[in-house]
């Protein structure tokens, strides 16, 4: 419990301090005037009070992440605290708050123009074609989890596939129309749900008969079941990815770029929002270490069960709050995923709208960029959801990978404290680069192969964006 306790509390202090380290070395100019402003259009471009900016971006960047996530991430054992503290406080928040800012200071520009501005255009296209494909997989990730979450809450009493139907046709609503109508409105309830429901679990563990285990050096191993064809590295830093970093919230924070009406803003909205998330995995990830009795408990549980977090989540919420907070806490975990996935859809347009120069002020021009994508989000949920869940598991580390690079980037131009950037670049690097060599939807190599291998990639790449920022710095005109 006390290490569960210090993660919390280290998490929180992280904000107030390396938050405003972080914020000091961008530069916030609270007398710039941001793009929900200059360019308001009342469809994306429009001021949102600060609060409902806060909930729609941590309702965004949440998803199932924080929950399946940590759930599947405490199979390891307490090094999943360490990752997500360390991994919130100087990747994660990090990542979030430059990719919010940079978009801000380019008149909300989407993540792969911003990634074109600094790494060239050869970076755009491909961050294009990347983030795009990306927003469907978690679009469809998002459509085909919480349509059987709810089926299984109703008692099967409808088809998945009529689920599937109702949650698509909100998806449609929730990306046509401008985000006062419906986001707006919606996500403050969702977001009190979630809150509540992870408040709840913590006051369980508090006053529960729940035996948290502690963060000590005898723990800090890979305690699941076959930690050979599991390796803690990298296979835990891509199992948990939203509650410690994600390459998909740098799709989300564009959308709120264009809400907001100061930049002095970002660090509440952005890093606070990442912090918050961070907290939300902790929780989970105790509850996971402890409902079931231990960590090896846990893996035996989920080991029969088909490692299906959905179904722990579930024993978890009923058992550890009740049946009415069961409830509610099941209506967080349904609501999470819902509130990424519309907005999945949302940056999706907003990225190809940004590409083709589409106005999108009127709805005629956001349902023709919109429908071919919800075509083949559907047409994917016909694939089976695993192989869909670990591809976008790495594609979303990639990403994460490449906005850190470009942050970086962005820093060496304006000789600022790039470190900061740089050295959770190379980790990533290392993480995505080894994760696909040895993964079995990446090339199956043995461990040993994929950690040399790894180690190239990551050497190769740092020399290249070395040697391309050195040579175009000479060029680069600053924001």
């Amino acid at each position: 419990m006390i290490s569960f306790v210090l993660s919390i509390g280290a998490l929180i202090l992280g904000y107030f301090t390396y938050g405003k380290f972080v914020e000091r070395i961008f530069g916030v100019d609270k007398f710039r005037e941001t793009p929900a402003v200059r360019l308001r259009d009342d469809v994306d471009f429009m001021t949102l009070p600060t609060w409902k900016v806060f909930l729609i971006q941590f309702l965004n960047i949440a998803g199932l992440g924080p929950i399946f996530g940590a759930i599947a991430g405490a199979m390891f054992g307490p090094a999943a605290f360490l990752w997500i503290v360390l991994g919130s406080i100087f990747a994660g928040a990090v990542h979030d708050y430059f990719s919010g800012m940079l978009s801000i200071r380019h008149d909300g520009l989407s993540i792969s123009e911003v990634v074109g501005i600094y790494l060239g255009t050869t970076a755009k296209q491909f961050m294009r074609f990347f983030s795009v494909v990306l927003l469907i997989f978690v679009g469809t990730v998002f459509l085909v989890g919480p349509a059987k979450i709810i089926d299984g809450m109703t008692g099967n009493i409808w088809s998945v596939w009529i689920w599937v139907a109702i949650i698509l046709v909100y998806y449609i609503l929730s990306t046509l129309l401008p985000i006062d109508k419906l986001i707006s409105k919606l996500y403050p309830i969702f977001g009190v749900a979630m809150l509540l429901m992870a408040v709840g679990l913590l006051i369980a563990l508090f006053f529960g008969d729940y035996n948290i285990p502690e963060l000590v050096p005898g723990n800090l191993k890979n305690m699941t079941n076959d930690p050979e064809a599991t390796p803690l590295f990298p296979i835990l830093f891509i199992t948990i990815a939203c509650g410690a970093i994600s390459g998909f919230h740098a799709t989300q924070s564009p959308l709120m770029a264009r809400c907001m009406n100061n930049e002095t803003l970002g660090r509440k909205i952005f890093y606070g929002t990442m912090v918050t998330e961070g907290i939300v995995a902790l929780i989970w990830a105790a509850a996971a270490m402890t409902f079931f009795g231990n960590v090896e408990e846990l893996n035996g549980a989920m080991m029969a069960n088909n490692n299906n977090a959905a179904w722990a989540a579930n024993e978890i919420s009923l058992n550890m709050l009740g049946k009415v907070g069961g409830i509610l806490a099941l209506l967080g975990i349904v609501a999470a995923p819902i509130t990424s996935g519309d907005t999945a859809f949302r940056s999706a347009r907003l990225i190809l709208s940004d590409i083709f120069k589409s106005n999108q002020k009127k709805i005629l021009n956001r349902l023709l960029i919109s429908l071919p994508l919800f075509i083949i989000a559907f047409a994917l949920t016909q694939i089976d959801f695993g192989i869909i869940w670990r591809y976008f598991a790495w594609s979303n580390q990639t990403l994460a990978m490449i906005v850190l690079w470009t942050i970086t980037a962005y820093l060496i131009y304006e000789n600022k404290a790039y470190w900061v950037t740089l050295l959770p670049a190379i980790f990533m690097t290392m993480v995505c680069s080894t994760y696909i060599l040895i993964a079995p939807e990446g090339f199956q190599l043995p461990n040993e192969i994929s950690y040399i291998g790894g180690t190239l990639i990551t050497l190769a790449i740092t020399i290249a964006f070395w040697v391309y920022t050195s040579q175009r710095k000479k060029v680069f005109v600053g924001v």
